[in-house]
């Protein structure tokens, strides 16, 4: 059984995609994707590729498209971030129970700047949330 191959392909890049529709139907029965859009989803700006007139169908695809991008980029995000944790924890117990003086020579520098950055802008958010909360009550 042949898998059916979707009418539009994306091309991820870092901020959105390039869309190309596909093509089977053609003589040779060959796979052909023509290039139709340039998507931007930081800006959510749809441009079309060339002289092209993109159809309802065309933007209604590129939309969806954009709106399950953005929500996959987002659930990675705080993925990388719960991750993140992870390794902090990871190099917590490296760090009392398996660095040499040496690679904590190394490292302790660049870490205890990083974590203050990251507790000042946590401590920061978090009071601003608190504020945020008491004026709405």
């Amino acid at each position: 059984m042949v898998a059916e191959l979707p009418d539009y392909y994306f091309r991820v890049r870092e901020n959105g995609a390039f869309v190309f529709r596909v093509d089977t139907e053609n003589r040779q029965r060959r796979i052909e994707m023509d290039q139709i859009a340039v998507v931007n989803i930081r800006n959510g700006e749809i441009k079309p590729h060339g002289n092209r007139k993109l159809s309802e169908a065309d933007l209604e695809e590129i939309r969806n498209w954009m709106a399950e991008r953005t929500a996959l980029l987002a659930t990675r995000d705080i993925d990388d971030i719960h991750r993140a944790v992870d390794y902090l924890n990871q190099t917590t117990h490296w760090a009392q129970s398996k660095a040499s003086d040496e690679q904590l020579e190394q490292v302790t520098d660049a870490l205890l700047l990083a974590m203050h950055d990251l507790r000042s802008v946590l401590v920061r958010k978090k009071a601003d949330r608190l504020m945020r909360a008491d004026a709405k009550s």
